[in-house]
């Protein structure tokens, strides 16, 4: 049978689906002679979706689909699915004003609407592609995967029809073996039906591959839709320089969906790349590594690729990336200047050393400091997003303190313009260390349901557990009243009003105790 590979991407917000892309590129380079289609229901209107996939199907005829789900938790601080999830949770959980509550209530009933019609919605549009694509070709077969499959793998076996193949993490060994009809049951996947899933698959390291620069002609030629996301001027095209994070950040999931392993692509590769995106009228591209600069080890491959990029010629493109600052040197700062840097993203999640440590994050804050006074230096003058995640691990008002110390001191060093303070509760997700300690602690039960939004999961799952959960509940409300257009700076704001700041010095000195980590090691 003459195979025919349809890629459905499941709607979600309109961001550039590289995983899809990149998966079809590199079954392209391997089979050049196989038909592949993307078919993206990001880019359709929601009432058609039923029937644009009907039809898609009905015209390509696959004998593999390949759906990727991309999200499901929603836990955030900003609006969607039909409203703002944080500010709901925050109105039915904390708020004194009845009416309130009673405003956060159906609030939250229209985001548990919404999230329970699209875990609906994306269930039936899988098996409804495989219903219709098995009308024309009684074989087909399925694999479903993406970020919201591989952090959620455990708990879709009940629901995706059998005989679907699940796909964890990365798929390109995967689609290759089962195209050349060879055995994958050694890869992160498992079957639908057919075996148990084997403990902590999760954890297993991903096959390493050889990435070359994405062939963006033949993806045009594949893909309908993706003029789609070349409209905008101001829209990010996401670029991959690297896989793999190495880091062992308690409540972070990238390190074991995307494996411990850093494997990094040639700057080459990467700048040729670019190159067609640049050539299509691109000048934004987000680079979408789980860190830009994960250790120092990798640091002479980042200022070769910064190099690289500024040799090219393209001396007008923007860029942006998630960074760990502690790894920036002077030269690097300098390159990041030059090569059109205009955002980036700091996750120290804490500006307390002590919690820092405690949360196993790896950073140096005293280390990011100076490296941001080095990149001001360089001639940075743009937009800087550091995210907070208050009470994650043994937060006290004293650690409040020392990240409102922190925070000032970043707003001296850019400009309290240029500093966005973003505002995270974190959404407890399964495979973490903190879900390890959530069982440890006994705040939930290993059998618990993940993908569950009811209020009495939810609460537990959007971690901002107590003595302290009240009082950044309060906070919270307070800020959505005063200022809920810069929600981030008001909070930082209020709590400064109502606890005062710490001496700088008290932020980056993490006190020595002799007793054991709260934090157990999973």
């Amino acid at each position: 049978m003459t195979q025919r590979l349809l890629y459905v991407r499941l709607p979600c917000n309109p961001i550039f689906p590289i995983g899809v892309v990149y998966l079809a590129d590199h079954v392209h380079k391997l089979f050049p002679n196989l038909e592949q289609k993307i078919f993206d229901l990001g880019a359709v209107p929601p009432l058609d979706y039923k029937k644009a996939l009907d039809d898609c199907i009905a015209a390509f005829k696959p004998t593999l689909l390949v759906f990727s789900w991309r999200d499901i938790q929603i836990y955030a601080p900003v609006g969607g699915r039909g409203g703002n999830p944080l500010q709901n949770s925050f109105e039915i959980f904390y708020a004194k004003n009845p009416f309130i509550k009673l405003r956060g209530a159906f609030g939250g009933l229209k985001v548990m609407a919404a999230y329970y019609g699209e875990l609906w919605r994306n269930l039936g549009l899988i098996k409804r592609g495989l219903q219709k694509a098995q009308q024309y070709n009684p074989e087909a077969q399925m694999v479903v995967g993406g970020g919201a499959v591989s952090v959620f793998y455990e708990q879709l076996k009940t629901a995706l029809p059998k005989g679907a193949i699940v796909s964890i993490g990365e798929g390109e060994t995967l689609l290759e073996r089962l195209l050349r009809g060879q055995d994958f049951s050694d890869q992160r996947c498992y079957v639908v039906g057919q075996a148990e899933l084997r403990p902590g698959m999760i954890h297993e390291e991903p096959t390493p591959i050889e990435k070359t620069a994405c062939n963006y002609q033949y993806i045009a030629e594949i893909w309908p839709e993706f003029d789609y996301y070349l409209q905008e001027n101001d829209f990010y095209i996401g670029v991959q320089t690297k896989r793999g994070c190495p880091h062992n950040c308690c409540y972070c999931v990238y390190t074991v969906v995307e494996g411990k392993q850093v494997r990094v692509n040639s700057a080459a590769e990467v700048v040729a790349e670019m190159r067609q995106l640049y050539n299509r009228g691109i000048r934004n591209f987000w680079f979408t590594d789980a860190q830009f600069i994960p250790a120092k080890k990798y640091m002479d491959d980042v200022v070769e690729l910064l190099q690289t990029i500024r040799d090219s010629g393209m001396d007008d493109i923007h860029w942006a990336s998630y960074i760990r600052a502690d790894n920036l040197t002077p030269e690097i700062c300098d390159l990041m200047v030059e090569t059109g840097m205009n955002y980036f993203e700091i996750g120290i999640t804490s500006g307390s050393q002590e919690l820092v440590r405690k949360m196993r994050m790896g950073y140096n804050l005293r280390r990011v400091l100076q490296n941001c006074r080095d990149l001001k230096a360089a001639g940075f003058n743009d937009v800087v997003s550091v995210n907070y995640s208050f009470n994650v691990i043994d937060e006290t008002f004293d650690t409040i303190r020392q990240t409102i110390a922190y925070h000032r001191e970043l707003e001296k060093i850019f400009g309290v313009d240029k500093v966005e303070p973003a505002i995270f509760f974190i959404g407890l997700q399964p495979h973490t260390h903190l879900e390890q300690y959530a069982f440890d602690q006994e705040v939930l039960k290993p059998d618990y349901n993940p993908m569950s939004l009811m209020p009495w999961t939810a609460k537990k799952l959007l971690w901002n557990p107590e003595p302290l959960g009240s009082f950044f509940g309060e906070v919270c409300l307070q800020a959505w009243r005063q200022n809920p257009n810069d929600f981030g700076r008001e909070v930082m704001a209020i709590l400064e009003a109502r606890l005062g700041r710490s001496p700088l010095e008290e932020a980056l000195t993490a006190k020595i105790v002799s007793q054991k980590p709260t934090l157990i090691t999973a």
